[in-house]
C-alpha cells in the first residue's frame, strides 16, 4: 500500500467516524423528540403539530448525514475491492456498514413512531373539533326549546288572567243586571203612575242593554286575541 492510498484510506475513515458521531448525537435527540410526542399526547396536553418545524429540520440533518456516510461507506467499499488491501481494512470496512444500518433503522423506525403520534394527535383534534359542534348544536336545541316552554307558559298565565277577568266581568254584570231587576220593577210601578218617568225609564233600559252588549263584545275580542296568542 502506497503512503498515498494509506492517507486515502485513514481519511475515509476519519469522515465516516465524523459522521457517525454525529448522527449518533442527532438520533439520541430525535429519538427524545419522540418520546415528548408520546407523552403530550398521552397527558392531552400541548397540541403535537406544534414540533413539527423542529421534527422536519431534524429528519433533513440525519437523512443528509446518512447520505453523506452512505457514500463514505462505499467510497470504503471500492477501496477495499481492489484486492490490495489486508483482511483488517474489510473488516473495518464491513463493521462501519453494519454501524450504517444501525443508524439507518433507528431513524426509520423512530420518525416513523413520529408520524404515528402526528396522525393520531390529527385524529382527536378532528374528533375534538366534531364533539364541539355537536355540543353547541345540542345547547342551541335546548335553548329553543326551553325559549319555547317559557312561551307557553307564558301563555298559559295570560290565558287564565284573561279567563279570571272575564269571570269577574260575568260576575259583576251578573249582579248589577239583579240590581237593575230590582230597580226596574219598582220604576214600572212608579211609571204605570207617571207616564213621563216611564218613557225615561225605557230610555236608560235601552242604554243599559247597548253597554251590557259593547262590554260583552270586549270580553268576547279579549278571550279570542288570547286563545290566538297561545
Amino acid at each position: 500500500m502506497t503512503f498515498n492510498a494509506a492517507g486515502r484510506w485513514e481519511e475515509l475513515r476519519r469522515k465516516a467516524r465524523t459522521f457517525e458521531s454525529e448522527l449518533d448525537t442527532k438520533l439520541v435527540a430525535y429519538s427524545k423528540l419522540g418520546n415528548s410526542f408520546a407523552q403530550d399526547l398521552d397527558r392531552d396536553t400541548a397540541p403535537l403539530l406544534t414540533g413539527d418545524n423542529i421534527f422536519d429540520a431534524m429528519s433533513v440533518e440525519i437523512e443528509d448525514l446518512l447520505s453523506q456516510l452512505t457514500v463514505v461507506n462505499d467510497n470504503m467499499s471500492e477501496y477495499v475491492s481492489n484486492g490490495s488491501t489486508s483482511g483488517s481494512m474489510r473488516h473495518v470496512c464491513q463493521r462501519h456498514r453494519e454501524i450504517l444500518q444501525d443508524y439507518t433503522q433507528d431513524y426509520c423506525k423512530t420518525k416513523s413512531n413520529i408520524q404515528a403520534f402526528k396522525e393520531r394527535e390529527e385524529l382527536m383534534g378532528s374528533v375534538s373539533k366534531v364533539n364541539s359542534y355537536k355540543s353547541g348544536l345540542s345547547n342551541r336545541k335546548s335553548d329553543y326549546f326551553v325559549k319555547e316552554n317559557d312561551q307557553i307558559t307564558g301563555a298559559d298565565h295570560m290565558t287564565s288572567d284573561a279567563i279570571s277577568i272575564a269571570m269577574a266581568t260575568k260576575e259583576n254584570l251578573y249582579n248589577q243586571r239583579s240590581s237593575l231587576g230590582g230597580i226596574t220593577n219598582k220604576m214600572n210601578v212608579i211609571s204605570s203612575k207617571f207616564p213621563m218617568i216611564g218613557s225615561l225609564i225605557n230610555k236608560i233600559n235601552i242604554r243599559s242593554r247597548r253597554d251590557s252588549i259593547i262590554i260583552g263584545g270586549v270580553i268576547t275580542g279579549c278571550l279570542i286575541l288570547m286563545f290566538l296568542l297561545s
